[in-house]
């Protein structure tokens, strides 16, 4: 590896770790002319398959694209970072996983609706309305009545702070 400093040939290697993730190795260098040293980050590069968009194009998958959706969808929710980006590697590794070369954009989505509705309804509701198409309020209620009937007892929700002020109050 070239020098970034010096630009000489030859550098060599100090010290190897691997990253809290595990995909990545940090390699800590040291320049044999200039003694300078640097870091180094190797990771292994993985083709994705390309994605088939509903009219026909084909366009590189694109992790970023796939973050902002999880964001704009999760945008105010009380949904921690590491959580999304968790949510992002399940999507990416589902795709790796299929082997394929191209893979229809509906199943990305899918599996974007599947990884939102384990982490919060509301988004997966957000994205779906989008993702569908939803033309009416009727779209919407069939969503949420479908919601309600594949998660039978989990429709604990939290107070309105209206309501959490009322009961302290009353316990007072």
């Amino acid at each position: 590896m070239h020098c970034p400093f010096c630009q000489h040939e030859d550098t060599r290697v100090i010290d190897s770790r691997v990253s809290d993730d595990g995909a990545t190795i940090r390699r800590r260098r040291e320049c044999e002319k200039c003694g300078e040293r640097f870091n180094t980050f190797e990771t292994a590069e993985l083709k994705l398959p390309n994605v088939v968009k509903s009219d026909g194009r084909r366009e590189p998958f694109d992790e970023a694209k796939l973050r902002t959706g999880f964001r704009r969808a999760l945008q105010k929710r009380p949904i921690g970072s590491e959580q999304v980006d968790a949510a992002v590697r399940a999507v990416v590794a589902a795709l790796r996983r299929s082997g394929e070369r191209e893979v229809p954009s509906l199943r990305v989505g899918e599996r974007v609706m599947a990884e939102l509705k384990a982490l919060d309804h509301v988004a997966y509701v957000r994205f779906a309305s989008v993702y569908r198409s939803f033309e009416d309020v009727q779209a919407f209620r069939e969503e949420i009545e479908r919601l309600e009937r594949d998660q039978p007892g989990e429709g604990v929700q939290l107070p309105l702070l209206d309501e959490a002020a009322a009961a302290r109050d009353d316990r007072s």
